[in-house]
Formats: C-alpha cells, sequence, structure tokens
C-alpha cells in the first residue's frame, strides 16, 4: 500500500508535444485511480537525475534499449507503450519506391535524434552522403516537409515515428529503408526506485498494461504541435475516441 506522506505523483516527460501529449495520456489513468498528478518538463540529459533524486516519481518515456543506462541506477522499467521506428521516407507526390537511390532525390532532411542511425546507415549506403543533409528541429519537419512539397523538392526522410506527420497522408515509407536494423525500439515507463511500495498495486498493473501505439502517439502528437490542443486536451480526445475513429 502507499505511505501516507505521498499526496500526488510527479509525472517526468521530454517537453516536446509528443512526450508531453504521452504524460496527459497516462495521467488520465494515474487520476482515474483516485491520485492526483503533477508534471516536471524535463531536458533528455535531466531524465536520470531527476529520478535518482526522487524529484519525479514516473518517467514517461524512455526508449529501450537506448536508455538501458536507466536500469542499472535500480528504477523500474513496466509497460510497453508503442514501438518507435525510424525508416527513410519520402513525400507521396514524388512517387519514389522500389529501387529508389540518392539520384532520385534532393536532399536528406532528419532530426538530430535520428542522425546518429542516419549516419551508420551511410557506411552501407555511402551514396547517400552527397545529398545535403537538412537536420532541423523535431517540432518544424511539418512545416519544412510542407514547404517542401509546395516547392516540388524531393527530399529523402528520416524522421522517428511516432510523429504529427504521419497522422497526416504525407509521406510514403520506402522499402529496404528500415534505419534500425531490425532492432525493436519500445517506449516503457519507468518508476523511480522505492515507487512499488509506495502506491497501490491496482494502478501499476493498469499502468504495464497501457497501450498507445505509433498510431495514436502520432495523431497525439498533431493534435498538440499542429491543431494546437493542450496536451491534456488531446488525452482526453484521444479517450474518448475523437482522434482516431475506434
Amino acid at each position: 500500500m502507499r505511505g501516507c506522506l505521498m499526496s500526488y505523483l510527479t509525472i517526468g516527460h521530454l517537453y516536446t508535444a509528443l512526450h508531453a501529449a504521452c504524460a496527459s495520456g497516462v495521467a488520465r489513468v494515474i487520476e482515474a485511480n483516485g491520485e492526483e498528478v503533477a508534471y516536471a518538463d524535463l531536458s533528455r540529459d535531466e531524465r536520470l537525475p531527476s529520478l535518482d533524486d526522487g524529484e519525479v516519481d514516473i518517467l514517461v518515456s524512455a526508449w529501450f534499449p537506448q536508455d538501458e543506462v536507466i536500469r542499472s541506477h535500480g528504477h523500474e522499467v513496466i509497460g510497453s507503450l508503442y514501438h518507435p521506428e525510424l525508416q527513410f521516407s519520402a513525400l507521396r507526390t514524388t512517387g519514389k519506391g522500389a529501387g529508389w537511390s540518392a539520384g532520385d532525390f534532393t536532399s536528406l532532411l532528419t532530426t538530430a535524434n535520428a542522425l546518429p542511425f542516419v549516419e551508420k546507415m551511410f557506411d552501407q549506403r555511402p551514396d547517400l552522403k552527397e545529398l545535403p543533409l537538412d537536420v532541423v528541429a523535431t517540432e518544424e519537419v511539418f512545416s519544412r516537409l510542407k514547404q517542401a512539397e509546395d516547392a516540388g523538392n524531393c527530399p529523402l526522410i528520416a524522421v522517428w515515428q511516432p510523429h504529427a506527420i504521419f497522422h497526416s497522408d504525407m509521406l510514403e515509407t520506402l522499402p529496404d529503408g528500415d534505419l534500425l536494423a531490425g532492432e525493436v525500439q519500445t517506449a516503457r515507463l519507468v518508476l523511480r526506485k522505492g515507487l512499488r511500495d509506495e502506491v497501490d498495486e491496482d494502478l501499476l498493473d493498469e499502468l504495464s498494461i497501457m497501450m498507445l501505439s505509433n498510431k495514436v502517439m502520432s495523431a497525439l502528437d498533431y493534435a498538440v504541435s499542429i491543431d494546437g490542443m493542450s496536451p491534456g486536451e488531446a488525452a482526453e480526445s484521444w479517450q474518448r475516441g475523437r482522434l482516431i475513429p475506434r
């Protein structure tokens, strides 16, 4: 049973539209179990120290195996919210598909968190090094690709899914374009060390089976970053079946 001194649970998350919306979705499950919630916006480097220092109770979310170091600090990892993917894509209007090569594209557009995987791919596809590299902020992907589409440009795209762009019909995944070499990524919840002894087990059981999927997460990201909803409004809309027909 939970300790009597805890009055609320603090959820830590990266402050992007995607992670804020995910945190709000998790919060709705927690609140439905009678707990109050507070939020902590974290940079990538602040996540582990915040868990270690007890400043956050639940981290939403960490991606494994990328964040495997979190386990070594004794924090508990639960659940499987969604499975991030990273594949080369192209604008659907360009009609690119099988047999694609660097020469089919005008540039290579990616984000900072996808760039290391793109650079690894250069070893297998050295022709890609010939493309002008355009590294954009995650929140700028949608607008930059809309500009490219309107201008008739044809960028090769490497952006993590889920993302708002995948809630639109702008992109088409390219064959043989997996940048993860078949490795499965999983977005999971991290409980600070000792939290399990302080909260109701039924709540943790519910969180451990909570599933959102890339499709839902992309819709949540679109609702916040494109439609201008707050993370809480987006989470409520998803819960009521308004974001994606059920």
